[in-house]
């Protein structure tokens, strides 16, 4: 039996985090990125093993960020030097953090749309301007358009920062590419005349089927990593996460203000730690669920909405689903960045219509509309439902 049908459709709806309680019960929730599995084993018995000796204060040490390097040197032979480390309370809050202090206000996030809507909306709360490098219609990086968007904004500002960060999203979300090294060498060449400084999500980098992954850290000396066990091991309401950087960053990583590493939970960071160290037969299964569930897909597609195209990426648990040969696409559709993405194009449709919640491609940005993210971190007969609902309306 798959991890994903371990926990029954009743006892799923029970549950009281945002998928699940954001819609009303009779939707199929296939939007947000939570994954409908219970705790690896060894993660609880930590989580359970703290509280019962009252470990609840706040967090202190290397300890993640040694797990980490232990996991990321058996997974992908890649070596973190632990006092180019730092903890911040999550991926996005770290990423945030990294624009306002890298840039000066008023300095610019490249992003390389469709991309995750927060890297839209925390760039904006942080007062830089987001200038788009839309992937290519292959669904990769398109480096043309990367040097000519760090042409526009880059250079060095008066107060000696970069004018310009390229927010980078590694495996891609919400396609599910991962960039090659090759990609991520000619990146780094790419923007260092120009003075941009690189800062790379790469928390669905464990989640990987068909490819080799290249953390951002070892290809670029000023580059800088963002990493978590929240998507891979299923714990977003469990906040914490690294940055890891390359070899040029220790400066940087010192002026982090202290203020920041306030904001990690140490109950976060002992489940984490327990989710790299042992957690990976875990990740496995899962994995092999994924693999199930993504072969279900493109079954199920073909039978119920063969109108709608999908691309299975070589990442994470979700899938891009292209909806501009569907009925329910609409000619003005058109970018409308936000967070969560849920009342436009097709998604819209697919909600009022066939009670099934995704979340919607405009929210992405450039390239984004008319498509919709699907969740497939669920179980095989709620993904079955949910095609068949859509097909009924595509």
């Amino acid at each position: 039996m798959s991890v994903f049908e371990a926990v029954p459709l009743d006892r799923l709806r029970e549950r009281t985090s945002v998928k699940w309680r954001f819609f009303e019960p009779d939707v199929l929730p296939m939007w947000v990125a939570e994954m409908d599995v219970l705790p690896a084993e060894p993660i609880t018995h930590a989580v359970h093993d703290a509280m019962l000796r009252g470990d609840t204060g706040y967090p202190h040490g290397t300890g993640y960020a040694e797990a980490f390097a232990r996991f990321a040197s058996d997974t992908w032979g890649a070596e973190v030097a632990v006092d180019r480390t730092a903890l911040v309370s999550d991926v996005m809050m770290g990423a945030f953090e990294l624009i306002r202090m890298l840039t000066p206000p008023g300095g610019s996030v490249i992003v390389t749309s469709p991309v995750y809507p927060p890297f839209h909306a925390y760039s904006r709360h942080a007062e830089r301007s987001v200038v788009e490098a839309p992937l290519g219609d292959d669904l990769r990086l398109d480096l043309v358009a990367i040097e000519e968007a760090c042409a526009r904004v880059g250079g060095v500002a008066d107060d000696g920062r970069a004018r310009a960060v390229l927010l980078l999203c590694n495996p891609h979300n919400p396609t599910g590419t991962v960039h090659t090294r090759a990609e991520l060498e000619r990146l780094a060449a790419i923007t260092a005349p120009y003075g941009v400084r690189v800062i790379s999500d790469e928390v669905h980098a464990p989640l990987l089927f068909d490819a080799e992954f290249t953390p951002y850290w070892t290809v670029d000396p000023r580059g800088l990593s963002l990493t978590s066990a929240s998507k891979a091991f299923n714990l977003a309401g469990l906040r914490t996460a690294l940055v890891v950087g390359g070899d040029d960053t220790a400066a940087d990583l010192a002026g982090i203000a202290e203020v920041v590493s306030h904001g990690p939970s140490h109950i976060a960071s002992i489940a984490h730690v327990a989710a790299f160290d042992e957690g990976r037969e875990w990740l496995a299964d899962v994995l092999d669920g994924l693999r199930d569930n993504r072969a279900l897909l493109a079954r199920l597609l073909a039978e119920h909405a063969p109108t709608i195209r999908w691309r299975p990426g070589e990442a994470t648990f979700l899938a891009w689903l292209d909806c501009r040969g569907t009925r329910v696409a609409d000619p003005a559709s058109a970018p409308d960045p936000g967070y969560i993405g849920l009342s436009t194009g097709p998604a819209k449709a697919f909600l009022e219509r066939a009670r099934v919640g995704l979340s919607a491609g405009e929210a992405f940005g450039t390239g984004g509309a008319n498509h919709v993210r699907f969740n497939l971190g669920t179980r095989p007969d709620v993904i079955e439902e949910a095609v068949r609902r859509m097909g009924a309306v595509a």
